[in-house]
């Protein structure tokens, strides 16, 4: 289906993952983040994540298999990325999509934008009601057609997610802390397994 809040003029303001980490540097030099909230616990949220992306920068390695995918991908996609500075699961997750995209930077066109200056487009893409980041949204680069979205993170931490908010058994800090010692763990392997399968889905 065609999607009607994405548009290429949307698409040409959007950001580039360079642009993206060089907004949250420069923001946190003036001890800011994305959106309108600069308390000191969510500057303290842009640092981390700031330090995360950083981390899978370097050390993040794509698997061969979708590494193939990603360079016998037939059809030309835009991949565009709402997000937000603060966000931990964006931190965790955006760093294997730039890898992604920098496989085949011909086929795929990845761009990002903060949910918080783009609600329009957000709430076409809620997730069970909310409007939950990072969120990518596929569509064909010839006509604009859309071919399918991700997130806002793996299967497997979804499923936690929603696990402890129908029973939060531990404070919500040590549940956060739990989820970011799965993709420490993970290193970034069941996003990839996923997109494997989801490029087949979105050709």
């Amino acid at each position: 289906m065609e999607t009607a809040v994405i548009t290429p003029q949307l698409l040409e303001k959007a950001m580039s993952y360079e642009q993206y980490l060089n907004l949250i540097d420069t923001l946190l030099k003036e001890e800011k983040t994305t959106g309108t909230n600069h308390s000191p616990n969510m500057i303290h949220y842009a640092r981390l994540n700031q330090q995360r992306m950083k981390k899978w920068d370097k050390t993040g390695k794509l698997q061969p298999e979708l590494v193939q995918a990603l360079q016998n991908l037939p059809t030309a996609q835009h991949w565009l990325v709402l997000t937000e500075g603060w966000c931990g699961d964006a931190a965790q997750n955006i760093p294997f999509l730039a890898k992604m995209a920098a496989v085949n930077p011909e086929k795929i066109s990845l761009k990002l934008i903060l949910r918080d200056e783009n609600l329009e487009v957000m709430d076409a893409y809620l997730t069970n009601g909310g409007r939950s980041i990072p969120k990518l949204v596929s569509l064909k680069q010839a006509g604009f057609n859309e071919l399918g979205t991700w997130g806002p993170r793996p299967a497997k931490v979804q499923q936690m997610v929603l696990d402890y908010k129908q029973n939060p058994t531990v404070p919500q800090d040590e549940f956060v802390e739990s989820v970011h010692a799965w993709y420490a763990k993970d290193k970034g392997q069941e996003i990839q397994q996923e997109f494997i399968r989801l490029l087949q889905q979105w050709q």
